[in-house]
């Protein structure tokens, strides 16, 4: 009895249990995903803030690789986790604008189901096509799939997450749909933290099943979108922080359609960072516990950047300055995302690379991390930058695309565009207004110049590029006086 009461005070001390210490070691790397909603490119200490505590993200940055010109494959929520999800630029899809995947589309979640991994999936999906329950998350390659559905938005942070319920900051939930799969919640819960404990308890259970069969994990997170909500608690220490901040800018600048914020100075939004920053570190205790730390990849990333213009009234929620504008726009601050990769054994620690890495790159990355073979008639676009996260040379030689056919010029401010980066310049199309903007970001990261017309044949080739890319995909264009995608 004294021998096993010694043994279970060491594993104790040691943070692991005496089954992690037995357990078998899956050929394959377990794979996990943290995606994140609405955060904006500045908003982690690591990326530069002030004002938003990040300890346990800028800890797997300190682990692994951080990337500067990481990018999301489009400015809104359902476009870039189509890239994220399949590997191909949104413009591809059924519906650019937003409307989902079909389940013809074969998932990244897929190609690992089929290379042995077991698959969870918790969170927000939102990428139901045209309201049809076809491709959920279980009918897309994850074996378990913990409250994914049609929502975009929790009609609350807090339990129970269903419309017109009241909150702790006495504020009636969105018209927006409820969240399933979280009914046997408790008063008080926080999104934030039942998604985290929902992947916690998958991690721990598939541990003890001792099997070779490595994991594929995908939380993806409703924080920090909107509603604005937060723990009570967190509010406040924001709020006492901020009474001590000092800003040099002023709080908006004005757009064209609007407004334009250049302060992260609103203490509910800082407190929604702080819980997806606890997530993380529940995430890496919780692998560390269970002793499968060394064999496990984490990836972090966000769908698109911080929400900080608008073209009418609504509340802002960070700023992502020095990048331009924000969520919507094809402006840095719209697609450029914070990118951090921890591969143990593979990953030097605290490494900061410029590679240009996207969301679409993810699915082939994966795979090559995984050693499965590549699907590139899957994952069209993406392409595999582990030599980018292994610290290796890697040059993009291929442009970067985007497309945004759906603006909201009374909402995020912005309008319909195309945009395609390659090298340092990257050009911006307005369609519908007949102009173009050409920057030189390794110059001029805030696009404050415009050099379309200073370098026309620059301007031209860049044009060129996009033009024929768009016609190449047959890209759509929401034609406004009818309402109705149109073939572009």
């Amino acid at each position: 009895m004294r021998t096993l009461v010694t043994i279970l005070l060491l594993s104790c001390l040691f943070g692991t249990s005496i089954f992690a210490a037995t357990k078998k070691k899956p050929a394959q790397p377990n794979i996990l995903i943290f995606y994140v909603d609405d955060l904006g490119w500045m908003d982690l200490a690591c990326q530069g803030s002030e004002f938003y505590e990040t300890p346990a993200i800028d800890q797997l940055a300190n682990e692994g690789i951080r990337f500067t010109q990481g990018y999301t494959a489009h400015p809104r929520c359902v476009p870039a986790r189509y890239g994220v999800m399949t590997g191909k630029y949104p413009a591809r899809g059924p519906a650019p604008g937003g409307k989902g995947m079909v389940a013809e589309d074969v998932t990244i979640a897929e190609a690992l189901q089929d290379g042995g991994y077991a698959t969870f999936f918790t969170g927000k999906w939102h990428l139901l096509f045209r309201d049809k329950e076809g491709n959920m998350p279980q009918n897309q390659g994850f074996d378990v799939n913990v409250a994914g559905g049609a929502a975009g938005a929790p009609p609350t942070y807090f339990y129970p997450y269903r419309k017109g319920e009241s909150t702790p900051s006495g504020r009636k939930g969105y018209k927006k749909d409820e969240i399933h799969g979280l009914e046997d919640g408790k008063e008080g819960e926080y999104i934030t933290d039942r998604l985290t404990d929902e992947t916690v308890e998958f991690m721990t259970e598939h541990v003890k099943k001792n099997t070779d069969e490595p994991f594929f994990v995908f939380l993806s997170h409703y924080g920090v979108h909107t509603p604005f909500e937060a723990k009570p608690e967190l509010v406040a220490k924001y709020e006492a922080k901020l009474a001590k901040m000092k800003y040099e800018l002023p709080e908006y600048e004005k757009t064209i359609t609007g407004d334009n914020k250049l302060r992260q100075d609103f203490p509910v939004y800082a407190a929604m960072i702080e819980s997806v920053d606890q997530s993380m570190a529940k995430i890496q205790t919780t692998l560390e516990n269970l002793g499968i730390e060394d064999n496990t990849i984490i990836i972090f990333t966000a769908d698109n950047g911080g929400l900080s213009t608008r073209g009418n009234t609504r509340q802002l929620a960070t700023s992502n300055y020095p990048l331009r504008y924000g969520k919507g726009w094809l402006y840095e601050g719209g697609i450029r995302e914070a990118f951090i990769v921890k591969w143990p054994g593979q990953t030097k620690a605290g490494s900061v690379s410029d590679a240009l890495v996207s969301g679409t790159d993810i699915y082939p990355t994966v795979l090559g991390m995984a050693g499965l073979k590549q699907r590139p008639n899957d994952h069209l676009d993406g392409l595999d930058v582990t030599n980018a996260i292994k610290g290796n040379k890697f040059e993009r030689n291929a442009p970067l695309f985007w497309h945004s056919p759906m603006g909201r010029p009374g909402s995020t401010g912005d309008s319909n565009s195309s945009a395609v980066r390659l090298g340092n310049y990257k050009l911006i199309d307005w369609y519908d207004e007949g102009r173009i903007e050409l920057f030189n970001l390794k110059d001029d990261i805030g696009e404050s110049r415009d050099l379309s017309s200073s370098m026309p044949a620059k301007a031209s080739e860049l044009h060129h590029l996009v033009k024929e890319w768009r016609q190449s995909i047959n890209a759509v264009k929401l034609d406004p006086s009818k309402n109705k995608w149109q073939k572009k």
